[in-house]
C-alpha cells in the first residue's frame, strides 16, 4: 500500500505534471488544489528537489516546477524517490534488498509469489509516467 506521503507526493506531481511549461507554481497553489497539508508538502517537495525531479525559483513568480518533460520520468522513480521500495517484502527488492533471517529464498513460496507480484508491478509502473497523473477535466 502507498503511504500517505507517496500519494501526496504523486497528486503534486501530477499537479505539476499538468503545469509543465507554465512556470512555477506556489505551494500554498498546490496545497490548495490537490487538499495536502503545506507544512508536509514542503518536505516532500524538497526531498524531490533534492532528488533532481523538481527545481525550484525564489522570490517573486517562484515556485516549483518539474525539471524534465512529465513524460520522461516514471512512477517507479518517483514512488521510490519518496515512498522506497516498490516490493511488499524486503527481500524481493531490486533497490531496498535485505536478506529474510528465516527463509531460504530457493525454496521460499512467498519469495516466488511476491518476487512475480513486484515484477508485474514493475512493468507497470516503469511504463506510466508523471505525465498520467494529470487530473481529467
Amino acid at each position: 500500500m502507498l503511504s500517505k506521503k507517496t500519494q501526496y507526493a504523486l497528486k503534486a506531481l501530477g499537479y505539476l505534471a499538468a503545469k509543465y511549461g507554465q512556470g512555477p507554481v506556489l505551494i500554498s497553489e498546490i496545497s490548495m488544489k490537490k487538499k495536502i497539508p503545506i507544512k508536509f508538502l514542503e518536505t516532500i517537495l524538497l526531498e524531490l528537489k533534492q532528488n533532481g525531479v523538481l527545481d525550484s525559483k525564489k522570490g517573486k513568480g517562484g515556485g516549483y516546477f518539474l525539471i524534465n518533460h512529465p513524460k520522461k520520468t516514471t512512477l517507479a522513480r518517483a514512488i521510490r524517490l519518496v515512498g522506497g521500495p516498490i516490493a511488499l517484502i524486503p527481500c524481493v527488492s531490486l533497490n531496498f534488498y535485505e536478506k529474510c533471517q528465516d527463509c531460504d529464498e530457493a525454496t521460499c513460496g512467498l519469495y516466488k509469489a511476491m518476487a512475480q507480484t513486484r515484477d508485474a508491478t514493475l512493468k507497470i509502473l516503469e511504463k506510466k509516467t508523471l505525465a498520467e497523473l494529470m487530473d481529467a477535466e
